[in-house]
């Protein structure tokens, strides 16, 4: 939300509602299988040599060297080719390349990728390198509610955009994937963790934040209940600016430049 300002202003009237969250977790335990042998002085028993297992060894991470395009983010990347630990070790294994800040990473950087997919080079049939969009959009651009309690979400960009889209039917919030990935991409290039130091906003000490640039004031103004209180939270921060820019602007589809 970078621009003149005037949208730091706190707002008196928040669209907040309740929220339904969602998340996985899990995990899977192989036990081996406990055979009991017989054996007798007369005629000994001897377990056949196909019985016996070998534990697999997991697979090593395969490092690879990629470079960097025009529209990358450290997120982007790591999501492509599953690292893991996300950006977040992304930026830890080239921190001596990218520097301080995390967002700042220009076309033609080296970046060392750790990845145990079996072909790097390309994204499973269930992924792409951008976010798939969704099949309609709903008359009058207000997200479509869905049973979150029946879904899960990526994290990564794609499932922070859904997740926010189905928090936003919920509360009557006007919005599409569109709309939203345009503008995120436009003020963070999708890094949770991008700040502006250096515009008229962070001059008064308020600097914006988050996938779409919110300030503290607007965050707090338009925060969508239920949701974090941490503005670099993915989610939080979609709602909140969707939230404003509804309030504003009439829509988050109605946002082509700074606001």
């Amino acid at each position: 939300m970078a621009g003149r300002g005037k949208h730091r202003r706190p707002r008196t009237n928040p669209l907040t509602r309740g929220f339904i969250a969602a998340g996985t977790g899990g995990a899977a335990l192989t036990l081996p299988l406990l055979g009991a042998t017989h054996a007798s002085a007369a005629e000994p028993q001897i377990a056949p040599a196909a019985a016996q297992s070998v534990p697999q060894a997991a697979q090593p991470a395969k490092p690879l060297t990629y470079t960097v395009v025009k529209g990358d983010s450290l997120a982007r990347i790591a999501d492509k080719y599953d690292v893991s630990g996300g950006w977040k070790q992304l930026y830890k294994d080239n921190r001596a390349a990218v520097g301080d800040d995390p967002k700042l990473i220009h076309p033609g950087l080296k970046l060392t990728v750790k990845t145990t997919k079996t072909d790097a080079a390309k994204k499973t049939a269930t992924k792409s390198s951008a976010p798939a969009k969704p099949a309609a959009k709903p008359a009058g651009g207000v997200a479509q509610a869905t049973q979150a309690s029946a879904k899960t979400y990526a994290n990564n960009l794609d499932g922070w955009i859904r997740e926010a889209l189905d928090i936003m039917a919920q509360k009557g919030i006007p919005g599409s994937y569109d709309g939203i990935y345009r503008n995120i991409m436009r003020e963070s290039s999708g890094n949770p963790l991008a700040i502006n130091n250096w515009d008229s906003n962070a001059a008064k000490g308020t600097p914006s934040k988050g996938l779409l640039q919110t300030i503290d004031p607007t965050f707090q103004a338009y925060h969508v209940d239920g949701t974090s209180w941490d503005p670099y939270d993915p989610v939080a921060n979609i709602t909140a600016a969707c939230n404003y820019a509804a309030d504003r602007y009439g829509s988050i589809d109605n946002v082509n430049g700074p606001y």
